[in-house]
Formats: structure tokens, sequence, C-alpha cells
């Protein structure tokens, strides 16, 4: 089969698009033909071994996929059919024309859900869900801030908010505000300005209950202070810069909090963790998700689609910032 290939601990544009055999099929374990496969700043961070986790080399990197189900392990409880249309989530190995994973982490597609779409239900929507459902444990009527507001986790947190009901202001590039308001942010702001005093001027001065960062630098030191006394701060990645270095005591004066989210860790991903632990949580979010999503309350956006022999390009799509949603690409 065709796949994209990582050898040794090299950059994105390094990796090489090889013929190599299928990976076996393992117990507990489904083989799926990949009709898409999504691509993310931190497959770059994988790739260089930079990540939290690193997976044995070589691999074929890819987290999240869509497509059909082949065949199934005969140790699997419930087997879905050949055929049936899925999304899931693989330790690696998704941007081939095969991948083998877990069948606890196998999802069947809702019909009228297309396939490249049902990428971002892997781990854009549950790392937006788990971190607003599960930590911040965001209320009806709360003020959020999502920083990074059109990549693919901060465009799912935007929906998943509103479908709980929560007031939300989006940061991101000027040319995205209009598709930001489309999804029912209440507010908007430019990536490129200073926004505290905004995000305090149209809370009345309060500050907002829950910040949602994936940036990082800056952004996670001026969304601190946008808190309201209570507030939580989520930080889940540091796309725009460095891991920020917190003084601990501006919680103390503010009685607020930072909270860590790490999908990864409810999937297997973490050493120490195991992912049956936390399957049927995980299987729980995933059936909220699809069922926000026939309500019409979410609605993935796959901003281009690659083959897979310009996985390259793809991910230029994703370092250079242009991306609205998700970047895919189809073996």
């Amino acid at each position: 089969m065709r796949a994209v290939v990582c050898e040794s601990w090299r950059e994105f544009d390094q990796l090489e698009l090889k013929d190599i055999p299928p990976p076996p099929l393992r117990p507990g374990a489904v083989r799926i033909k990949v009709v898409a496969a999504g691509i993310s700043f931190a497959t770059q961070l994988v790739v260089a071994g930079k990540y939290q986790r690193k997976p044995p080399l070589p691999f074929t990197p890819g987290t999240e996929v869509a497509g059909t189900v082949l065949e199934s392990a005969p140790d699997v409880p419930h087997p879905l059919p050949p055929g049936t249309r899925v999304f899931a989530v693989a330790d690696w190995g998704a941007m081939a024309e095969e991948v083998v994973v877990d069948a606890i982490h196998v999802v069947p597609v809702p019909d009228g859900l297309p396939l490249e779409a049902a990428v971002a239900f892997p781990i854009s929507y549950p790392t937006a869900g788990s971190a607003l459902l599960w930590r911040a444990k965001l209320q009806p009527g709360q003020w959020l801030l999502v920083q990074g507001a059109a990549g693919g986790v901060g465009l799912a947190a935007v929906e998943i908010a509103k479908a709980l009901g929560a007031h939300v202001i989006a940061r991101a590039g000027a040319t995205k505000h209009e598709m930001l308001r489309a999804r029912g942010a209440d507010a908007v702001l430019d990536s490129a300005l200073p926004f505290k005093d905004e995000v305090r001027r149209m809370t009345g001065g309060r500050g907002v209950d829950v910040v949602l960062d994936v940036l990082g630098g800056a952004a996670f030191d001026e969304g601190l202070r946008c808190l309201a006394d209570g507030g939580t701060l989520l930080t889940l990645g540091y796309a725009a810069g460095g891991i920020p270095q917190l003084g601990v005591n501006l919680l103390l004066l503010k009685n607020i909090a930072v909270a860590g989210v790490n999908w990864g860790a409810y999937v297997g991903w973490s050493p120490g963790y195991n992912r049956q632990d936390w399957a049927a949580q995980c299987q729980a979010l995933w059936a909220q998700l699809t069922t926000w999503w026939a309500a019409g309350k979410l609605r993935p956006e796959v901003h281009a689609a690659f083959p897979l022999e310009q996985f390259r390009e793809a991910m230029a799509e994703v370092s250079g910032r242009r991306s609205v949603g998700r970047v895919i690409v189809r073996p």
C-alpha cells in the first residue's frame, strides 16, 4: 500500500511516500480503508521527535481517519460489518491507504455526514468537547474566549459552546471573521491586536468565565488577564510560540485557575494511561457530538483536501495559517 513514511526524526517536508506492506491486524483492532486523514500542526512535532510521545521508527504519521471497515479482529465483541463508514482515532498510521486502530476508538459515521468532514470528529471536536464539558464545565449564559478560533479545535470550541448556550468571543485573523460569525460567535476580535480591554468591555467589565487557548505565548498571558473571578483558562497547545511560564500568584490574587487538557491521555497516548479506562466516556462524548451534528449545531469545515502524494502542500496550508477548519489528505 502507499503510505507517508518517517524513517528518522526529521522535518515534515523530508518525509517520503513509499509502497509498504499493510499493517498486521492485531487483537482488539479494526482495519480501515482510509478515505481521508487529518493533518495538523501537531503532526510536525511528532515526525520531528518533539511530541510528548514518540512512535517506534519507522512509522506512518496521522492519527485522524475516516473511511470504511475492511475487517475486524476475531476478538472484537461487536464488530462492524465490512463497508461500514466510520471515523477513528489511530495511534499513528492514518496517512496511508489502510490503517489498523483499536475497536474502542472506531465510531460509525451518521448518514449524511461526508467522510471527509468526519475527519474532524476523532480529535478536533472531542478535544474541544472534553475541554469545555469535562474540565471547564461550561454552563449556559457563561462567556468563553476562544484563542485560535479558526483552527480545527478552535472552530469546534465555538460551535460546542453555542450548542451549550454560552456566549462566545472568537479571536482569529481578519479574513476569518465572517466565517466565525456564521458559526455563531457573538463577537470576533482580530488576533493581530491586543484584546484584554476589549474583552472586558464586551463583558461589562467582568471578564470571561473560560478561555480556551491553543496558542500559548503572549496570547496565553493576555488571555489569563481576561478571566473573571473564579474563571478557568484551558491550555491545549502552543501553536503560536513558546510554552508560557505562569506566575501562580496571579491565580491566588484573582481566584482563577489554569487547567491542562490532553485528549491524547483519554485515548491511550500518554504513558501510564489505559485507554480502556476512558473508553465508555469517550464513546459517550462522540455520541453527544454526532447528536449535535444531526441537530445542525456542528458544521465540520474542510478547508482543503489534497491527494496523498501532495502531503507537503497540505501541511503548508496548516503551517502557513491559511486554513479555516481542517486540512485533509486522500489516499
